[in-house]
């Protein structure tokens, strides 16, 4: 071995030794105990956001899998790469589909998912993923500031889930077929009597109705439910359909769309018709699109810091613009933030998340539909 390459050797061996001594010794007591209880509980817990940089450097490459709009793959990875310049492989690869996520479920089952670092968690099959992931406690490392990630955005119970998107109800209406001031303010307008017999649009997947169970709890979203049924709406299905119907004029009023569906559409409406109003409480869907690494990442800590990074203002920034407005709630700056600041929530958090599908489900049974019969 020649001198110049031992020296090479000695000098990051000394680096290193600096490093992890300098994060000792700065190390608070409080950072201490969580990294000696996390792991303990078999997770991975870095002291220090320079300890992930280190292991970043020598891996220079991620790979991510997600459900984020492609247009905006180009400024992340762009803004992402000006953060790092280090990892100077970056590949994003969207993923949307049922049958595709089923795919990638079953390739990561059988241990055919290789090569991915960031892997999106669709809500359908959510409970599948954790025995699969990697054991960061990035819940810890938030709180204790080493992850620059508002811990609201982390999954409690599995800890290294991050939900960096939010989706938040609006009520869309056609301003040349009713007034503003008609517009149901609370949700419970809907009821009344003028709001009977073909006034208003109602989906029949009843995702926005779901979302009411946090703030009301799941008996008065059924009663509301089949009052709401009882009400004869214009039964509908899809939130980009109904919406440009609202917009065309076919109908005056849409008892609950998606706010970004809203916000494009009004963007495309060149009669200007289209407008919204955002009733309360705001069902307000923290856990829009969630992410994680996967076990078998070969590059898990530029992983840690892609996370982090979209959690930034500046990746929230970019999922604003190209997603477009479906940055965290939590995120001060994100347009749905402005949109429900000062009003009533009703926050289909982590807890509740495990617990939508089945909300939806009952929720349709309450309107009533008659079922086919069995011969």
């Amino acid at each position: 071995m020649s001198i110049t390459i031992l020296n090479k050797i000695i000098a990051s061996f000394a680096l290193l030794l600096m490093l992890a001594t300098t994060h000792a010794a700065a190390a608070s007591p409080d950072l201490l105990k969580a990294k000696q209880e996390t792991e303990a509980k078999g997770y991975i817990f870095f002291s220090s956001h320079d300890e992930i940089v280190v292991m970043a450097k020598k891996e220079g490459k991620l790979r991510v899998s997600t459900g984020l709009d492609k247009e905006g793959f180009k400024p992340l990875i762009n803004a992402f790469k000006q953060k790092y310049p280090f990892i100077t492989d970056t590949h994003i690869e969207e993923m949307a589909g049922l049958d595709v996520h089923q795919r990638f479920l079953l390739e990561m089952q059988s241990g055919q998912a290789m090569g991915w670092d960031i892997a999106i968690i669709p809500p359908d099959f959510a409970q599948e993923y954790p025995p699969y992931l990697k054991k960061h406690d990035i819940l810890g490392m938030a709180k204790q500031g080493v992850l620059k990630i508002d811990p609201r955005m982390v999954n409690p119970v599995e800890r290294n889930i991050l939900s960096t998107t939010s989706a938040i109800s609006a009520v869309p209406y056609n301003r040349k077929l009713i007034s503003e001031d008609k517009v149901p303010a609370k949700w419970e307008d809907f009821l009344k009597p003028e709001f009977k017999g073909k006034k208003f649009v109602l989906d029949i997947r009843p995702l926005q109705l779901a979302a009411l169970v946090p703030a009301w709890g799941l008996e008065r979203a059924l009663d509301f439910a089949r009052k709401l049924a009882a009400q004869q709406p214009v039964w509908g299905r899809g939130a980009h359909r109904v919406t440009a119907g609202i917009a065309a004029g076919e109908y005056s009023l849409y008892c609950g769309s998606n706010f970004a569906v809203v916000k494009r559409a009004m963007s495309k409406d060149p009669t200007g018709s289209l407008s919204y109003k955002i009733s309360e409480p705001v069902p307000t869907r923290t856990i829009d699109q969630s992410s994680a690494i996967l076990n078998t990442a070969p590059h898990p800590h530029a992983g840690l810091l892609w996370l982090e990074f979209l959690a930034s203002p500046e990746g929230q920034e970019i999922i604003d613009k190209y997603e477009p407005f479906g940055a965290s709630v939590y995120t001060p700056g994100s347009v749905v933030a402005q949109e429900v600041r000062g009003k009533e929530l009703s926050v289909v958090d982590w807890n509740h998340a495990t617990k939508f599908r089945e909300y939806t489900k009952k929720i349709f049974a309450a309107y009533g539909f008659p079922k086919a019969d069995k011969k």
